[in-house]
């Protein structure tokens, strides 16, 4: 990474993930990164010091204590952040920083008071992190290994259920609900060394609302909608996948929303490519639905149709840089790695989504996702 600028975050690196690209480091308090001219500079507590220096070789790492003393030295009765980096700052004879959007008003405000020029950069902090390496990809690549390996479980147990009372799923005799279903999925992720959170599991009406996380019992005949989005334990990165199935015989109508919603997606991913507009491949998928019949409204109080993004970029977070949908603007790049995820849903008849990971090339998208699409179980 190449800046003129003075870079200052101050964040936790186990959710901020500019902090962890930049450090490659798992810290679960915030700690200080400065970046001017050459090698970042690290200030860490008594408890992570000697791990950073460690994990952290392209850093150099000083005390945060250290630090602290010399401030009392001087005169500072109770040294806070902003008082250490103002000192760590005066000593290299920097007057100003550049921060992300998302640093704290606060500690701007104290070291804006401290004599400190403190500038927010719009828009992604390190636009590098856009491009993913060949090493990045086959960490996203693990990543949705994992996700693979939960949908893979999750698949097995509705192949499993049986049919009971009012078409409600059973498994070991016990009604298979959608949290029984997540538990399983998420089991398995963990085991493959991955941690999932909100892993969906949505089935009938439920899965007309992209986010419903799903609850209660799950029915044979309906459309699931399985959306498993776990993170990488050991690289902090993300894979994301999702399949809708039935378990039993779909309807007419679901047949038909399924077969338009998989057209759908190979569209997409023909149009991923370098140098393409990310909102041309939004308006193709919307398009191709509306030549299908398939229309985008709100009725009865609520949205039915295709009113989500085509996709998002994939990386140390699970929604970045780019974005596929209607207001979207700019185009593809080599190295950006998408999600490919269009969706329709109807109240009445259920929602139908699913998503592949690509990689961006100059000859198209590569699909880094190799689970199979199958509707009926």
């Amino acid at each position: 990474m190449k800046h003129s600028e003075t870079l200052l975050m101050v964040a936790d690196s186990e959710r901020d993930a500019d902090m962890l690209y930049a450090t490659g480091l798992f810290v679960p308090d915030p700690f200080i990164y400065l970046h001017s001219r050459g090698r970042p500079l690290l200030v860490m507590s008594d408890l992570e010091i000697d791990r950073a220096r460690k994990q952290a070789p392209h850093c150099r790492v000083v005390s945060l204590s250290d630090c602290q003393k010399k401030l009392r030295r001087n005169g500072v009765k109770s040294p806070r952040f902003a008082d250490v980096i103002r000192e760590v700052l005066h000593e290299r004879k920097i007057r100003s920083v550049t921060v992300p959007e998302s640093f704290s008003f606060g500690l701007a405000t104290e070291l804006t008071k401290l004599g400190i020029r403190v500038r927010a950069r719009s828009g992604n902090f390190f636009p590098e992190r856009e491009i993913k390496s060949a090493d990045e990809v086959k960490k996203i690549s693990a990543a949705l290994m994992m996700a693979e390996v939960g949908m893979a479980e999750g698949m097995q147990v509705l192949r499993n259920s049986k049919t009971g009372r009012g078409r409600k799923l059973l498994w070991h005799n016990l009604p298979l609900t959608a949290e029984k279903l997540r538990a399983v999925i998420d089991c398995a992720i963990l085991q493959a060394s991955g941690l999932a959170a909100n892993t969906i599991v949505a089935g009938g009406e439920q899965g007309c609302d992209p986010h419903e996380r799903g609850h209660g019992p799950l029915r044979a005949d309906e459309p699931v909608i399985i959306d498993i989005f776990p993170r990488s334990q050991k690289t902090g990165y993300f894979g994301d996948i999702t399949r809708t199935v039935v378990r039993g015989r779909a309807s007419e109508a679901v047949r038909k929303i399924y077969d338009t919603v998989f057209h759908g997606q190979k569209i997409a991913l023909q149009k991923v490519s370098a140098g393409t507009s990310t909102a041309e491949i939004h308006q193709c998928v919307q398009q191709f639905f509306l030549q299908r019949g398939y229309q985008t409204g709100k009725r009865n109080g609520r949205m039915e149709g295709f009113f989500h993004g085509t996709g998002h970029g994939l990386g140390l977070e699970i929604h970045e840089s780019p974005r596929m949908g209607a207001t979207s603007t700019g185009q593809l790049k080599a190295g950006q790695v998408v999600t490919v995820e269009p969706g329709l849903y109807y109240p009445g008849i259920g929602g139908v989504r699913l998503e592949d990971v690509a990689l961006v090339t100059t000859n198209g998208a590569r699909n880094l996702t190799r689970f199979e699409k199958v509707l009926e179980i």
